[in-house]
């Protein structure tokens, strides 16, 4: 491969990877994101009626 084939490919891995972090240490480090989570018996579709 050619020096310019190997700095793209260092680019390119680098980027990725520190979007991986970037988005890790976001979603791990939000304080009181835990109230924002739902799981499947909050979710509330039109189709239920309650009487």
């Amino acid at each position: 491969m050619t020096l310019g084939g190997w700095i793209i490919m260092f680019i390119s891995v680098g980027f990725v990877t520190a979007l991986l972090v970037w988005s890790l240490w976001k979603v791990l480090s939000t304080p009181g994101s835990t109230e924002h989570l739902h799981s499947q018996v909050d979710i509330r579709t039109p189709d239920i009626t309650e009487d």
